[in-house]
């Protein structure tokens, strides 16, 4: 490895000890970028790296709401606008208990480079609180996220930045969010979030947006390898929106999804997850922030695990991680090996621990990076930036066009870039690489800031 390379990830593993999700992915994309870093020593003489490693901006700031019962409580959020080189910045709020500084700065620099290889002009952020909206009321996730955007909104803007949905924040919370933003502004800036609903500026497909492009990033691995969607057997693990896009695109190019996870167990239903009944009840399910997936088995007679994790079984062609992070540890990566699994494909944020990457890598697993899988999403918000400011609607047909072409270009730019650099097929590093490369050069072309 480059010694700058070394010194840099050395120096956040001493500065961020404690925030080890952030480390983490700076190690991981760090080490994937060493090549490039001995060919341009002028990126060490910028101390490029090391200025790369800490946001541009990063707000904490208090969050008081009333519950329905007249209590007060007290959440704190998060905007961390990492890196606005090549854009405004751009990344999804996330409203989870378990969101703290490190989640959000792990999250920000990854959507960076995530963001860079849509090829669509944006810059990373990411934001969001300790608040979890299960349990609650529609009154008290309206009055959180009034007093959420109420400190947010002096940040943000639609050429500053464009926060959108993650885990917890969906259609709901955009809008309410958005309303709360129109009040205190007093304009109509739609392009000041994505995700939003049809009526007010929000694009068709934008829900499924992740799925569909981790789909269609999936077909362009393996077309590489000879092979093809068609009959294939998909183990996916959540049942959010990036899940059930998955679903519904797998069904329409002739896949299905056989296993579904959530946090009380999985489901296996061998006729796949493909009807419009089971998905409108997947639909259904997550919209009523239902935990309970034992009522899809109980519902279409199919198989429930409780407590269980699937990681392991061998009745399927391919494993889709869609929860969260480090969710597969080196014990569920053995169980995966021998289970006989080709293809291994990141959809949610960063859910493979590194040392099970590389034992899945070293037994002839192929694995795709979640910055490139599931950078549809991102890359679908965009298009709706694009279609707010020109006050257009786009065709869903037009949108998921754009996307497949988008999803084609991601994977095509990982190889390309992972071959110029004598890595062989190494989707992971080639992914880093690309990402990395658009944001240096943009970083080196405005000066030292």
């Amino acid at each position: 490895m480059n010694r700058y390379v070394e010194d840099v990830i050395a120096y956040v593993k001493r500065k961020y000890a404690d925030q080890k999700e952030f480390v983490q992915t700076v190690e991981e994309v760090f080490a994937s970028i060493s090549p490039v870093i001995d060919r341009h020593p002028e990126y060490v003489k910028a101390d490029l790296l090391k200025r790369m490693v800490e946001p541009e901006r990063m707000f904490r700031f208090r969050v008081v709401w009333t519950d329905d019962e007249g209590r007060v409580n007290t959440n704190v959020g998060w905007r961390c606008q990492f890196n606005g080189a090549i854009g405004p910045y751009k990344g999804g709020l996330r409203f989870k208990n378990n969101v703290n500084e490190s989640i959000i700065k792990f999250l920000g620099f990854e959507q960076t480079f995530k963001n860079s290889l849509t090829g669509l002009p944006i810059g990373g952020a990411k934001g969001g609180s300790d608040f979890d909206p299960a349990g609650k009321s529609d009154a008290e996730i309206m009055r959180f996220c009034q007093s959420f955007m109420s400190a947010l909104y002096r940040y943000i803007g639609p050429d500053i930045d464009v926060p959108a949905g993650d885990i917890g924040v969906g259609g709901r919370e955009i809008g309410y969010l958005y309303g709360q933003y129109r009040r205190l502004k007093g304009v109509f800036e739609n392009g000041v979030l994505t995700g939003k609903g049809l009526s007010y500026g929000g694009s068709l497909i934008r829900p499924e947006a992740t799925g569909y492009g981790a789909i269609y990033y999936l077909e362009e691995v393996l077309k590489a390898h000879n092979d093809s969607l068609m009959g294939k057997k998909i183990a996916v693990s959540g049942y959010g929106n990036v899940s059930w896009g998955i679903m519904k695109k797998a069904a329409q190019l002739g896949a299905k999804v056989t296993y579904m996870s959530g946090s009380q167990g999985y489901i296996h239903d061998e006729e796949g997850i493909s009807t419009d009944e089971k998905l409108d009840f997947i639909l259904a399910l997550r919209e009523s922030n239902s935990k309970n997936l034992k009522s899809y088995a109980e519902r279409f007679n199919c198989e429930f695990v409780e407590g269980g994790k699937f990681w392991g079984v061998d009745d399927v062609d391919i494993y889709m991680p869609a929860a969260t992070q480090n969710e597969v540890d080196l014990e569920d990566a053995r169980k995966i090996v021998k289970a006989g699994i080709k293809y291994y494909l990141e959809v949610s944020n960063m859910p493979t621990t590194a040392e099970a990457i590389e034992y899945l890598k070293e037994n002839g697993v192929i694995v795709a990076p979640s910055k490139a899988v599931n950078a549809g999403g991102v890359g679908v918000s965009a298009l709706e930036m694009a279609q707010n400011s020109q006050r257009l609607v786009w065709t869903a047909e037009e949108v998921d066009a754009r996307l497949k072409v988008m999803m084609q270009g991601i994977y095509e730019k990982s190889v390309d870039a992972a071959n110029r650099y004598g890595l062989g097929y190494d989707l992971i590093a080639g992914a880093n690489i690309a990402g990395f490369e658009k944001v240096a050069q943009a970083m080196m072309e405005q000066g030292i800031f």
